[in-house]
């Protein structure tokens, strides 16, 4: 059960921040960076927070192999619920990156890097639907894998926009560069824990 605790502690920084900034659209005070094209048009805001806190919640338990061997009817029910909730941030990400303003090379950069993490996210879980609908759990694991990982961005960007404005200050184009950099590191991770899953599971079946 370490795993999905470890997620959550990881999610928890970002989720307050977006419930911070929830507060904020209720009228609330806050110290949040403003971002006046987003609040100005709150929806794909608000449905970005909620739908990504449960998401990242429920999503962490499909990651403890226990639950997915011995309790298979709530793998598939939370599973699916995971599948809607995760289609639902990735489409908002994209809503929320279309409507934001790219008046700036740094600004078009994460513009490009959002829509490529957003899309990824999607297209993944899509895949990872149509692996298990045709009987391969292998592929499925791996795509849903994938689609966490990139979802999972905005926690490792706390870490990796921190240590940019540590090294190099707080700019536009760090901002940038540190975002595209925590969704390819949480790939990297997500690939490695990938063919680690593939490759234990390969020598529990040549044991067996």
């Amino acid at each position: 059960m370490w795993i999905p605790a470890a997620l959550i502690v990881l999610v928890v920084i970002p989720a307050l921040g977006g419930v911070a900034r929830l507060v904020e659209l209720a009228g609330g005070q806050t110290n949040l960076p403003p971002k006046p094209a987003v609040t100005a048009a709150p929806l794909p805001l608000i449905l970005h927070i909620v739908t990504g806190i449960a998401y990242a919640v429920l999503g962490a338990f499909q990651f403890v192999p226990a639950l997915t061997r011995r309790r298979r009817i709530w793998h598939r029910i939370d599973g699916r619920i995971v599948v809607v909730l995760g289609l639902v941030v990735a489409f908002t990400a994209l809503w929320m990156n279309q409507i934001t303003p790219r008046d700036s090379g740094a600004a078009v950069l994460l513009y490009v890097f959002r829509l490529v993490a957003g899309s990824g996210m999607a297209t993944a879980a899509v895949l990872g639907v149509t692996s298990i609908r045709r009987g391969d759990v292998r592929a499925h694991r791996a795509w849903m894998t994938r689609s966490y990982a990139l979802a999972f961005g905005a926690a490792t960007q706390v870490f990796t926009i921190g240590i940019g404005q540590a090294v190099v200050g707080k700019t536009e184009l760090m901002n940038a560069l540190m975002n595209g950099t925590a969704w390819i590191l949480n790939l990297a991770i997500a690939e490695h824990a990938i063919r680690l899953d593939s490759r234990e599971r390969s020598q529990r079946r040549l044991s067996a």
